[in-house]
């Protein structure tokens, strides 16, 4: 199977295709033969029925598992040699590898690496170490690396994963953009019920957190920042959106619910966007991203973000002007953070929420970050096609 402009899109889990919601069908669009890659399941399945999209189930394990890491790297370079893409664009630690390793054993002539956040941050030992050697091989394999943020691509380099000429970044930054227009089709009728079942409407400032509850996004810092504000006798409501990833954030968060301000869960949700509308501001405590959705999605609804200086994170706000930024890992620099906003008046904050609304349109709608990544695989697959 060949074409003057095909590519093939890699992620390791299917879940994942999330964070390429859209794109696959722009590309389309844009004339271009799409391959979409990840492990079998529900999203990959109904990707599979939208026309003119070729799907290819193949088995990564997310953790290192060399038997079953051989297999996918011989899955891969079969895919390959049948489909013969002039660009490879692959995503998330385990796909990044596989696909880039088998990428360049069939010689793909344009194998585009994006980089979308360093879990080894936050490893330590032997596993650092390992992630680190990964990292690094995948990025090797790779003839294009782009990193999602500034920060993260600055991160690659000091930890000498790759040169600075090697890596950058298009446009302000984000892996997928966000869609505005989403936002502004959320149905107020379905706000209000939630506010209701919610029993949200007191006028006490509501801080969201949206995501997995683990420690990589900082529900540590979290908890104990929210015993500060109740110590301060800082009015708040929590509202927790997602799910409990592990066992330790399982006990930190009946923890929370054993406190004098016990919080509002909802677990995981399909949709998040209605329950944007229910916060005065989202709080994200995370020690590393690459460029992080959720900061988008709040403001794309006009709500302020406290988040961290973390890489990713700190290129998510403008601090003071779309929300602010406290230091990785300290719950009482987050306290005061978030203090600043909850004290802050209702208009204070609907100002602070405009603005990052304003910049979410500007620098991160879907259509621009497509644009900007489609625009520069077409330059590399051009050049292939004119021997450059």
């Amino acid at each position: 199977m060949a074409s003057t402009r095909s590519i093939v899109l890699g992620v390791t889990a299917d879940t994942s295709l999330m964070l390429m919601r859209g794109f696959p069908e722009f590309l389309r669009d844009a004339g271009w033969e799409v391959h979409v890659v990840s492990s079998p399941g529900p999203l990959l399945d109904a990707l599979d029925k939208v026309e003119d999209l070729h799907t290819h189930g193949l088995a990564m394990a997310r953790q290192p598992s060399p038997l079953t890491d051989m297999r996918g790297l011989f899955a891969w370079v079969r895919l390959l040699r049948d489909i013969r893409p002039t660009v490879t664009l692959v995503g998330t630690p385990k796909a990044g590898l596989l696909g880039g390793l088998a990428s360049t054993l069939v010689r793909t002539p344009r194998r585009v690496y994006l980089l979308r956040g360093l879990r080894l941050e936050t490893a330590t030992g032997i596993q650092r170490v390992v992630l680190t050697a990964l990292e690094r091989l995948a990025m090797r394999c790779a003839t294009d690396i782009v990193a999602v943020s500034a920060s993260l691509r600055q991160r690659a380099i000091d930890l000498r994963l790759v040169a600075q000429h090697r890596i950058l970044v298009l446009g302000s930054g984000s892996s997928n953009g966000v869609d505005l227009a989403a936002a502004d089709k959320v149905d107020p009728g379905r706000v209000a019920e939630l506010r209701k079942e919610m029993g949200i409407g007191d006028g006490t400032p509501v801080i969201g957190f949206v995501g997995r509850l683990t420690k990589d996004k900082g529900i540590d810092v979290l908890v104990e920042a929210m015993r500060l504000l109740v110590e301060r006798g800082v009015r708040h409501r929590l509202l927790v959106i997602g799910s409990v990833d592990d066992a330790q954030s399982s006990e930190l968060l009946a923890s929370l619910r054993g406190s004098r301000n016990p919080p509002l869960e909802t677990g995981h949700v399909t949709d998040p966007g209605p329950y944007y509308r229910l916060m005065d501001l989202l709080c994200l405590p995370t020690l590393r991203e690459g460029f992080p959705n959720v900061v988008l999605e709040a403001a794309a609804a006009g709500v302020p973000t406290v988040t961290t200086d973390a890489t990713g994170a700190r290129d998510s706000v403008i601090d003071g002007i779309t929300g602010l930024i406290s230091r990785t890992g300290d719950p009482t620099s987050l306290a005061d953070r978030l203090a600043e906003l909850l004290t802050a008046t209702p208009a204070e904050r609907r100002r602070m929420g405009a603005r990052a609304r304003s910049r979410a349109q500007g620098e991160f709608s879907r259509p621009l970050v497509w644009t900007n990544l489609e625009a520069y695989l077409r330059n590399r697959s051009d050049a292939v096609a004119s021997g450059a």
